[in-house]
């Protein structure tokens, strides 16, 4: 019994993996010389010979390469250091049978806790440990941060959001797990931001994500956040339906152009938050960002990159920050980042659109925690 009960941890754990959006591996797996032979041709990682003086190798000497992949493979091959989870990957785990048993474990939590507590306080209980129990069978396999995300509902509201994260490490504590593995996700907001800045005083980390503009760059250093994720490629996107265009060259990216400015910004004036540069749509778009602290790249285009010979030169480098980047210092408070947001369209829009499409996963992992309360 114990080893059928070993075995299917197992068979969970991994099965896990396929539904988590894995932000870090472990440089030293994708180092030639590797030879790689191809077992399926689906595989979204090659097993090849890397060509010599390949651009990944190029890339790799001048900035903090991960992977953005949730591929089962990949994740065998090239073991995660971080890992993400958000509510449409909970979600998608909640309805599949192989985690029954992390749902009814969270429902009999929640009326263990709450025996007498209405419907609504205990499938409150249930969601958090829910998530909770996802994440931690992943610090089981991943040795370094596992994102939760705060609902997305709660992103205009610092009291709640700085509550929600509390309970949420509270919960990682009685499973065992140090605060210092978890990094706590939070929309970009000005609520977010503050609840962020309250909580890394705490010592719990925070990922800022859903992060579109400056003015909420220069929030999240201003809060001491741990981490940020300016995207590249949605911004793209935004700007090729809005102009009628095919695409950008590299150096004219909007979403490149995004996020230099803001890495120019932070080096210069010395701030310490983490700049990962995500959501890349061509091999263009990160040669160009090369030199940034870390890039998060998707298994395609990290095949593009291994295949390719070049030579690689830093585009962004903190050295130069300070005569690139010819703006002042912003000092930043509530209204400064409203109206700066407000005349961000780009940004206003993207923002608004993650959060409400996290917030619809959020009422449909609900739904299918209630139906069993």
């Amino acid at each position: 019994p114990k080893l059928e009960t070993s075995k299917n941890k197992a068979v969970t754990v991994n099965l896990l993996l396929l539904l988590i959006y894995t932000q870090a591996f472990t440089l030293t797996a994708f180092h030639h010389p590797i030879c790689r032979t191809a077992k399926s041709p689906k595989s979204d990682i090659m097993k090849r010979k890397y060509c010599d003086n390949n651009e990944f190798d190029g890339l790799a000497k001048l900035t903090t390469i991960v992977a953005d992949t949730g591929d089962i493979e990949a994740i065998k091959k090239y073991e995660p250091t971080d890992a993400t989870t958000n509510p449409s990957l909970i979600y998608k785990a909640a309805i599949m049978p192989e985690y029954s048993s992390l749902v009814d474990e969270a429902i009999a939590y929640s009326k263990e806790k709450l025996p007498k507590g209405t419907k609504a306080e205990q499938l409150s209980v249930a969601m958090d440990k829910l998530c909770v129990g996802i994440g931690s069978e992943i610090t089981k396999i991943v040795p370094g941060y596992v994102s939760t995300e705060v609902d997305a509902r709660l992103s205009f509201d610092t009291a709640a959001t700085i509550e929600k994260a509390r309970s949420l490490i509270s919960l990682y504590k009685e499973a065992g797990i140090p605060k210092s593995r978890i990094l706590i996700k939070i929309a970009s907001t000005w609520e977010g931001i503050k609840a962020a800045e309250t909580l890394e005083k705490e010592g719990i980390t925070c990922n800022l994500t859903l992060l579109f503009s400056m003015c909420q760059a220069v929030a999240c250093a201003e809060a001491k956040a741990t981490l940020i994720s300016p995207f590249v490629g949605r911004i793209m996107d935004w700007y090729k339906k809005k102009e009628g265009v095919d695409g950008y060259s590299p150096q004219e990216d909007p979403g490149v152009m995004s996020v230099t400015k803001i890495y120019n910004y932070y080096k210069k004036f010395g701030h310490k938050t983490i700049v990962m540069g995500a959501s890349f749509r061509n091999k263009g778009e990160i040669l160009e960002l090369a030199g940034c602290d870390r890039l998060t790249i998707a298994p395609s285009l990290l095949e593009q990159l291994s295949s390719s010979e070049g030579q690689v030169t830093a585009k962004l480098d903190s050295s130069k920050s300070s005569s690139l980047y010819s703006g002042e210092e912003i000092s930043m408070d509530e209204s400064t980042f409203r109206w700066m947001l407000n005349e961000d369209a780009m940004a206003t829009e993207k923002l608004a659109e993650g959060i409400r499409n996290f917030a619809k996963d959020i009422v449909k992992l609900e739904d299918v925690i209630a139906a069993k309360l």
